[in-house]
């Protein structure tokens, strides 16, 4: 029976709600504001010594763990901990943390690329696990709270995709990094289809 807190899942969820902690903190937040929250590069590639609001490459990684708010952090580590850890029981910790890391950073270079505004949180690596659990598992019934009504995987992740995409290009809800979650679906569905992992398992 697989684990409810596999390793990978686990300790990414650990490491969020530390960096969290760590915002809410000001010498500390301040810092993580400056220098590891992803900035686009034409507001400057930053160099030694460190100057906050310009572009470091590990921003494409440390963005990630940064969250605007409770709720924010919340609905992230939810559907990674909900759709993640069965991923991680039939590919492995390393591959699935090596996905997850893929798809956010995949996500943060399309953002980059299509809507250049300062940018967190793990949600390009999150939706790279949902697109997984949707080809993973299509036709398992997913129960939504917002309608109340179950729904089979494809359709929440085609549903997804659909509303990202929408919303990113009339410019609707903004201040979501819309194309930052199409990021992580399209890279998402690269490595699976690379990396010829099985799909349509349920």
């Amino acid at each position: 029976m697989p684990s409810v807190f596999p390793p990978g899942v686990k300790h990414l969820l650990i490491v969020n709600v530390l960096f969290f902690v760590a915002q809410t903190t000001p010498l500390v937040g301040s810092i993580l504001e400056g220098l590891f929250v992803l900035y686009p590069p034409f507001r400057g590639i930053g160099f030694i010594p460190l100057e906050p609001g310009v572009f470091y490459p590990w921003q494409l990684v440390s963005y990630m763990f940064l969250h605007g708010s409770i709720g924010h952090l919340f609905f992230n580590l939810f559907a990674l901990w909900i759709f993640g850890q069965q991923i991680e029981a039939i590919w492995g910790t390393r591959r699935f943390v090596t996905y997850y890391f893929l798809c956010g950073i995949g996500a943060a270079l399309l953002h980059m690329l299509v809507a250049p505004n300062p940018v967190i949180g793990a949600s390009g690596g999150v939706f790279g696990i949902l697109l997984a659990f949707g080809m993973l598992f299509p036709n398992r019934e997913i129960f939504l709270l917002f309608p109340p009504i179950p729904i089979k995987a494809k359709w929440l992740v085609i549903g997804y995709g659909a509303f990202e995409l929408f919303n990113g290009v009339t410019s609707t809800m903004s201040g979501v990094a819309h194309f930052a979650h199409l990021g992580g679906m399209i890279v998402g569905f690269i490595l699976i289809r690379y990396w010829k992992m099985p799909t349509n398992l349920y």
